[in-house]
């Protein structure tokens, strides 16, 4: 078997872009790995009717590549660049009491990322694992994701892992496959999504805007670095940075507003009517999204490190840098302030008079927030918290580096094909009782003109568009 490899690099000053491009010809087939200089990357694979088409095929694409900018280079010539990892402190607890911790779950490294949902909760940490568990703490899966998780995100049944290798994961299927490939250059510091757009926050204070095929939408680069907040709504994205908040227009037609805040913005939320931003400097701040007006503040005793309300704003709860967590009343009052018992949480989210915390020691917690619970916590009387572990013979599911290729004759499912439009490819639905005028919601590095796939499911989105449910397989 003859195999020839090209790889090219596009590295640039001033923390631009660092990245890698490979084709490999093996006869008839062409393999393609990119990613971040120093990592794996993502591989994508293509087979052709012979070797010549094959080539052809390859030359296209390092063409494409060379045009813009990239140059042959040796594989481990240049170091990876360091990926920006939140500098956090914690310090033990000066609260009296110990919050009434139900139950805890250690992932074994630092962790960011929660999303608790109606049936499930998720959690990812820095060594790219995430977890999904029950509300009654047991463990139910396990994905492995080829960098580490930043945050996780949720559009209805969707949830969305962003990795530090610039590349936003689909997690809702039981194979994980990269949803949207932020440029790798970009170092995500978090995402919110709504409709199927994606809106990322970024190390340099940037704001970038993403359209449910993987398409770059629109950018704005706010008056402050490190960015850590953003969430969108219908209306606007609000941005929070070291200089405070700011919101945009959902199309990006302009500033709607800009606040500064006491202290630069580490964590944020929204209610409806208002977004809440966790500072520096010991305090988090109720903002009106109608034009942007400081309505409350709840102030902490040392650092906020994340923050959460219960539905409409009733309560809001906040945890510091010195391993407590408080609830305020919506109007700023302290209710009250307890230990987490295990670390200072860096997220957190309320359901169902449970908060749930991921701390600076990887755990997930899950935190009896009753009114009841944390009176006797305050007196002195808290449940021993239970140690969920994982079974040992739990399945692991990964992003597969190829996509699985079967007979049409064999397939079942919905067929879908990616057409060439407008210099773009587009993936339509073929199986009937779908609109075939619509797109679908499709990797963008298995996408080749021509050819069909088949998925096992998809469900329509109110944004105009599919997504995918299940498995995608090549039709051959």
């Amino acid at each position: 078997m003859s195999e020839t490899t090209t790889y090219l690099e596009l590295s640039q000053d001033g923390g631009g872009a660092h990245k890698f491009y490979e084709v490999t010809v093996r006869d008839t087939d062409v393999s393609v790995r990119y990613g971040r200089i120093g990592a794996d990357g993502q591989q994508q694979l293509s087979s052709f009717p012979t070797r010549e088409k094959a080539q052809a095929a390859a030359a296209r694409k390092i063409g494409e590549k060379v045009r813009k900018g990239y140059a042959p280079a040796v594989p481990g010539g240049r170091a990876a660049r360091a990926v920006t990892r939140r500098q956090v402190t914690s310090a033990p607890s000066t609260a009296r009491a110990v919050a009434p911790v139900l139950w805890r779950f250690r992932t074994g490294a630092s962790a960011f990322g929660i999303h608790i949902a109606e049936d499930r909760c998720w959690v990812g940490n820095q060594n790219g694992e995430v977890h999904t568990l029950g509300h009654d703490g047991e463990v139910l899966a396990r994905y492995q994701l080829p960098a580490g998780v930043k945050c996780l995100v949720a559009d209805d049944f969707w949830i969305y892992a962003g990795c530090d290798d610039g590349t936003v994961y689909d997690l809702s299927s039981k194979l994980p496959f990269a949803a949207y490939d932020i440029a790798p250059d970009v170092d995500i510091f978090w995402l919110d999504i709504r409709e199927g757009v994606l809106n990322v926050a970024d190390r340099a204070g940037g704001l970038t805007v993403i359209d449910h095929e993987d398409e770059f939408q629109w950018s704005r680069r706010s008056p402050g670095e490190h960015a850590w907040m953003v969430r969108r709504d219908e209306h606007a994205v609000y941005h929070g940075h070291r200089r405070g908040v700011t919101a945009y227009r959902a199309d990006g037609s302009g500033e709607l507003w800009h606040t500064p805040t006491t202290g630069a913005v580490l964590f944020g939320w929204q209610e409806d009517d208002a977004v809440y931003a966790g500072t520096d400097r010991r305090v988090v701040q109720r903002l009106a999204k109608s034009g942007g007006a400081v309505e409350a503040t709840y102030r902490c005793d040392t650092v906020v490190y994340s923050c959460a309300t219960a539905p409409g704003g009733r309560y809001v709860f906040a945890g510091d840098s010195a391993s407590s967590v408080y609830c305020f009343a919506a109007d700023g009052t302290r209710l009250w302030k307890l230990g987490t018992g295990g670390g200072s949480a860096l997220s957190m989210q309320y359901l169902d008079e449970k908060l749930y915390m991921v701390t600076t020691d990887g755990s997930l917690v899950c935190v009896d927030a009753s009114e009841a619970a944390v009176a006797a916590a305050r007196s002195g009387s808290v449940p021993v918290a239970r140690d969920v572990k994982s079974a040992a013979a739990l399945p692991t599911y990964t992003p597969s580096a190829t996509v699985q290729t079967v007979p049409a004759a064999a397939a079942s499912g919905v067929v879908v094909e990616c057409v060439q439009e407008g210099g773009r490819l587009r993936v339509h639905v073929l199986s009937d009782g779908y609109e075939p005028s619509w797109n679908v919601q499709f990797p963008r590095h298995i996408r080749r003109a021509g050819v069909r796939y088949v998925v096992d499911d998809l469900s329509a989105s109110s944004g105009g568009f599919y997504r995918v449910r299940g498995e995608i397989r090549q039709l051959v």
